[in-house]
């Protein structure tokens, strides 16, 4: 009985030893690496750690080229420093380039979305033209963990609300969408706890916010809204673009206005300006219809 186990489990119904049947690793890395380069970026991450043979093929130049932007080069002149991604195989290229890179003295930031490599941008509220940003009657600077700038400005109360932005960058082509990150209400922590003061808040429900945005190219959009959804960050949609000839600089102009000066406003706080690509930007307006349904 012991003897025909043991044949059993070393050979299959044709006789064959199953040593020699083909196995997953057995499969040419060129071949693994084809398949490879038709999944996203944490598929392929999945997938290295199966094996020695995709482990390789994932580490193909070919494979992550085809997940960078058309445009990474003239990305990684502007805000990467040269002499530390020459020579770097692609992968850890397209690794360097997801983590967020501040350029314009730390005032803006891009990076790549580490899932689709999509280009993203932002410029914290200190590169936006905010009406009486310099005068305290109005305004502070708020040190906080909730910006990736680690800095918000506050507005206690105003007449006349405007903060106008404007910056020129080489987007790949796609289609893109730009937000104001914004949060009724001064959030700070006590006892380790997460608490907001809406004290403040008030005259964002009399009169819509309205945004508007405009390309070098012609491009126009524009939308309004009242705030609201306090002690949250929102994202407050102000309109998408459309990017067409990737090598060459685009200027976008945008603002945020709530200029009736019948009634005063105030108990914002002002994180960013944000571009995503659209497919992101879908996602993002999702959720925020889902926080306003609860």
């Amino acid at each position: 009985m012991g003897a025909n186990l043991t044949c059993a489990t070393l050979c299959d119904t044709n006789g064959e030893s199953p040593s020699l049947k083909p196995r997953l690793g057995d499969i040419p890395e060129s071949c693994l690496a084809l398949v490879l380069m038709h999944l996203d970026p944490p598929d392929i991450c999945k997938l290295a750690r199966l094996n020695r043979a995709f482990r390789g093929a994932s580490s193909a130049d070919f494979i992550w080229e085809s997940k960078l932007p058309s445009n990474y080069k003239l990305i990684c002149e502007k805000v990467l420093d040269e002499k530390s991604v020459k020579g770097l195989e692609k992968k850890d290229v397209y690794a360097r380039m997801c983590r967020p890179h501040p350029f314009d003295g730390g005032a803006k930031e891009v990076w790549l979305d580490k899932n689709t490599g999509g280009v993203c941008f932002s410029i914290s509220f200190k590169g936006l033209a905010i009406t009486g940003i310099d005068d305290r009657r109005y305004w502070n600077q708020i040190s906080t963990e909730e910006s990736r700038f680690h800095t918000v400005a506050y507005l206690q109360q105003i007449w006349w609300f405007e903060i106008d932005g404007e910056f020129e960058f080489e987007f790949p082509k796609g289609m893109y969408s730009l937000f104001f990150r914004l949060h009724l209400g001064r959030s700070s922590k006590r006892m380790g706890r997460r608490v907001c003061n809406s004290e403040h808040i008030h005259g964002w429900d009399i009169k819509p916010v309205r945004f508007q945005l405009t390309t070098s190219d012609g491009q126009r959009a524009a939308s309004k809204c009242f705030l609201d959804n306090p002690g949250n960050w929102v994202y407050y949609h102000v309109g998408d673009f459309v990017v067409d000839r990737p090598c060459e600089l685009m200027k976008i102009k945008f603002s945020m206005t709530q200029i009736d000066c019948t009634h005063t406003k105030g108990g914002l706080c002002v994180d960013a300006a944000f571009v995503y690509p659209s497919t992101i930007g879908t996602e993002i307006c999702k959720l925020n219809k889902l926080a306003d349904q609860h």
